[in-house]
C-alpha cells in the first residue's frame, strides 16, 4: 500500500499568491503532500509550475501530486494525479500511469467510491463536506451524517482505503470528521485566505494528528 499523508494541501488559482507560493508556504509550514490544482494553463504553463514546484517538494521531501492532466505523466517529477472527473475510467487510468504512481480521485456517493476502490485508486477525497467556494459544484452537500454513513458502509463490506473529506472544511471542523472515522483532511481555501496561511497549516495538522483514530 502506498504512504498517503493525512493532511492534504491543494493549491488553487487564486490573485494574491501563486501556485508556486502557494506550495513553498505550505512546505515551509511543514506540509508532506501537495495538490498541484491548476485548470487555466497550457501544458506549457502547466509544467513550468510542476517543475518549480516539484524542486520546493524535493528539498523538503514532500509528495507532489496533480489534479488531471495525467498526459503530462513522465514528463516532469510528478508522484500521482489526483482525478476529479467521478465518471472517470478508472482501470484504464491505472494502465496509463502504471503501479508506482499514485492515484486518486474525487467521489460523492458510497457506490462510487467502491468503484474507485475496485478499479485500483490509492485514495479518495469524498465530499462536498459543506459549501466551498474552492470548488464550486452542485453535488450533495455530505455533513458529517454523510461521512459516518459512508465508514459504516466500507465497514460493512470489508472495504479498506484511506479517505480524505474534502469541500469548505474549516478547523473547527476536523475534529468531528476525524471521529467519525476518515483517514483525513485536505484543504485548501481555509489555508489561502488565511491571516497567517503557516499558523493554519500547522493549526490544522495538529487538531488531525490528535484526533485520528486509524
Amino acid at each position: 500500500m502506498k504512504y498517503i499523508e493525512k493532511l492534504h494541501y491543494i493549491t488553487h488559482d487564486i490573485p494574491h499568491l501563486s501556485h508556486i507560493e502557494q506550495a513553498q508556504l505550505a512546505c515551509e509550514a511543514g506540509a508532506k503532500w501537495i495538490q498541484y490544482r491548476c485548470l487555466s494553463k497550457s501544458d506549457e504553463e502547466l509544467l513550468q509550475d510542476i517543475n518549480a514546484i516539484a524542486e520546493i517538494c524535493d528539498d523538503w521531501g514532500t509528495t507532489l501530486i496533480v489534479t488531471d492532466h495525467v498526459h503530462l505523466n513522465g514528463k516532469a517529477d510528478i508522484q500521482g494525479f489526483h482525478i476529479e472527473n467521478m465518471d472517470a475510467d478508472f482501470i484504464a487510468l491505472r494502465k496509463l500511469v502504471g503501479n508506482d504512481i499514485t492515484l486518486g480521485g474525487s467521489v460523492n456517493t458510497v457506490e462510487n467510491l467502491i468503484r474507485l476502490v475496485r478499479a485500483g485508486a490509492d485514495y479518495v477525497g469524498y465530499g462536498p463536506f459543506a459549501e466551498t467556494e474552492t470548488k464550486p459544484n452542485n453535488y450533495t452537500l455530505l455533513g458529517i451524517e454523510g461521512y459516518q454513513h459512508m465508514v459504516g458502509a466500507l465497514k460493512a463490506q470489508a472495504i479498506s482505503i484511506p479517505v480524505l473529506a474534502v469541500g469548505g472544511i474549516k478547523i473547527y471542523d476536523v475534529e468531528a470528521l476525524m471521529q467519525a472515522g476518515i483517514y483525513g483532511i485536505a484543504v485548501s481555501g481555509a489555508l489561502n485566505f488565511a491571516d497567517d496561511f503557516i499558523e493554519a497549516y500547522q493549526d490544522f495538522y495538529r487538531v488531525v494528528k490528535e484526533s485520528a483514530v486509524n
